[in-house]
């Protein structure tokens, strides 16, 4: 009895034992499993819900920081910006920001010039950076590059600058003129001398007006809206006849050739303009007793066929720091040349935005001395509209603000200068 007690009460003790242990076991799983593990920190979603689709559809560059300072989320646009790297947020003043709104809750904003990746050249992107709380533990940094609105910006204040300048020459020539002649007017001699500079002064000014109007006009108008057929003998004729005046004084040869019968689609008005100052550049930079040529021919292009026309003179040339300034605006070769021809340095600006809004181009070849070549390409009539033109107004220059020109043309140069009988 006293063995069969004791057996008895060894098993009971066993059971109970055995009880508790598995009770204990089974809480100690209970909190094993609610407890988050390193792994699933990092494999749970933790952004709000709809943040993640509403960040995708943003314009600007989109990074969420957990408290860590570790990268969330991130848009493809920061990772081009080479905002984020190795999972980090690689741009120490936007980390302070976000670790400074992480502890008081505030937003902030500031504007830096960042390092552009992948150039060796000291160019920087300028960008905007706001920080806001996301949340108790993630913070949002929303990034908007600003550089080509800054680029923008810069041309049309150097524009402003510039045209102030021009007009003010003109108009302070006609004040001190107008002062002149009415202190002279007891001397005719002296007034028809004065009357006479201010004639060429009113001539100039109108000339300047008359340019801004049209680079206006070219930049802003879509000259495709009231595209028609335009025969380029006709535009080549009108070239030339609104030139023959200052070609005979100087006593400078005008001649036309190459293909006939071939037309372009565009603006009439525009492509008459366009044509018009090539031809009135190369009579003005043009020795007196020398010779401007015009040749049109078709060219084979794999969107279409291309008409070009090329305006080749004898004149002074143009040097190689020059030519891939020559179609900015307000630029010139020779200012002081310029001024006595009444160029206004809008004339090659106009030709670039009419070749662009074409889906055509303009390019030069010239050699000090030795003359120049514009070559106008464009499409020919029929194969222009499968073309699409460049954005008017945003094609004169690249990412630094100069004008992408191309140096070169399939014409060869006019012979040397000649005295011509």
């Amino acid at each position: 009895m006293d063995v069969n007690a004791a057996v008895a009460a060894a098993a009971a003790i066993a059971g109970v034992c055995t009880g508790v242990i598995a009770m204990l076991a089974f809480r100690w799983s209970e909190r094993d499993q609610k407890r988050p593990t390193r792994t699933s920190l990092h494999t749970d979603p933790v952004l709000p819900p709809g943040v993640d689709t509403v960040l995708s559809v943003l314009r600007s560059s989109a990074v969420v920081l957990d408290e860590a300072d570790a990268v969330v989320k991130a848009s493809s646009a920061a990772y081009a910006l080479g905002l984020v790297r190795g999972g980090k947020l690689a741009v120490e003043p936007m980390l302070q920001m976000a670790r400074d709104t992480r502890r008081d809750g505030e937003i902030r904003q500031v504007e830096l010039d960042l390092p552009r990746r992948g150039t060796g050249r000291g160019e920087a992107l300028a960008v905007s950076a706001r920080v806001a709380p996301l949340g108790s533990r993630l913070v949002l940094l929303l990034v908007e590059d600003l550089t080509e609105a800054r680029r923008i910006e810069a041309v049309r204040r150097d524009f402003v600058a510039n045209v102030s300048h021009e007009l003010k020459t003109p108009v302070g020539a006609l004040s001190l003129l107008s002062e002149a002649v009415m202190d002279a007017s007891d001397d005719p001699e002296a007034v028809e001398r004065f009357a006479g500079r201010m004639q060429i002064e009113a001539t100039r000014l109108t000339s300047l007006v008359q340019e801004l109007i049209d680079l206006s006009r070219v930049q802003n108008d879509d000259p495709l809206e009231d595209a028609e057929p335009v025969r380029v003998d006709e535009l080549v004729v009108e070239a030339i006849d609104r030139c023959r005046h200052q070609a005979g004084t100087k006593q400078i040869t005008m001649a036309s050739g190459g293909t006939a019968d071939l037309q372009i689609w565009g603006n009439r008005g525009q492509l008459a303009a366009a044509l018009g100052n090539l031809v009135e550049n190369a009579v003005n930079y043009s020795p007196a007793r020398t010779r401007v040529g015009i040749a049109a021919r078709r060219v084979s292009a794999s969107g279409g066929d291309l008409i070009e026309l090329a305006v080749t003179d004898q004149g002074i040339g143009i040097s190689d720091k020059d030519k891939e300034r020559i179609f900015e605006r307000f630029y010139r070769v020779d200012p002081a040349r310029s001024r006595a021809t009444g160029g206004t340095g809008l004339g090659l600006a106009i030709v670039k935005h009419v070749a662009a809004s074409h889906g055509g181009e303009v390019t030069v070849w010239s050699s000090e001395g030795q003359g120049s070549t514009f070559t106008l390409r464009l499409p020919e009539a029929g194969a222009a509209r499968d073309r699409v033109p460049l954005e008017p107004g945003l094609i004169d220059e690249d990412e630094n603000g100069q004008p992408e020109t191309t140096v070169s043309s399939p014409y060869e140069p006019l012979p040397a200068p000649e005295v011509l009988p």
